[in-house]
Order: C-alpha cells, then sequence, then structure tokens
C-alpha cells in the first residue's frame, strides 16, 4: 500500500469540478484510491462521498493506494492534486 498526505491549497476545497477531474484521473487505475479526512472518507471513484466529506482549504487529506500498479496510481493523483487543488 501506498500513502501520502496533501493539504488542500483551493480556496473553495473539493468542488464538483475538480472532484470530477480526480474520479476520472482515478479510474484509469486497478487500483483502489482512498482519500481520509479525519474519521471521514471516501473511495476516489466516488463522486458524490468525495464532494460529501467537506473538505476545505487548508485541510490534510492522507490518500492511500493499494493494488497492482499502486505506484502509477499514487504518483498521478499527487501530481493531480498538486495541479488542480
Amino acid at each position: 500500500m501506498k500513502e501520502f498526505t496533501y493539504t488542500i491549497t483551493d480556496p473553495v476545497g473539493i468542488h464538483a469540478r475538480p472532484a470530477g477531474l480526480l474520479v476520472k484521473e482515478a479510474k484509469q487505475f486497478n487500483s483502489t484510491a482512498t482519500i481520509i479526512k479525519g474519521d471521514k472518507s471516501a473511495k476516489a471513484t466516488s463522486l458524490m462521498k468525495l464532494m460529501g466529506m467537506g473538505v476545505k482549504q487548508g485541510d490534510a487529506v492522507t490518500v492511500q493506494v493499494e493494488g497492482d500498479d499502486e505506484e502509477a496510481c499514487a504518483a498521478a493523483i499527487e501530481k493531480f492534486l498538486k495541479e488542480n487543488m
């Protein structure tokens, strides 16, 4: 399992547009990516659950990736977060 932490810099946090793009990014891989904030978590492929987590600017999220292509998936999601959130 790969895991990293990222602090959200987008002024609106995780909202519809970037969450939709994150879902598209995560669906390209066989691995399962999970976004965790406090006691809430959501699969990176679940748009409504991601948006329902209420992640705001300055919140730190932990991303856990597990599967046969976890290295590539974790790298792609980390790159996506840095460029979009």
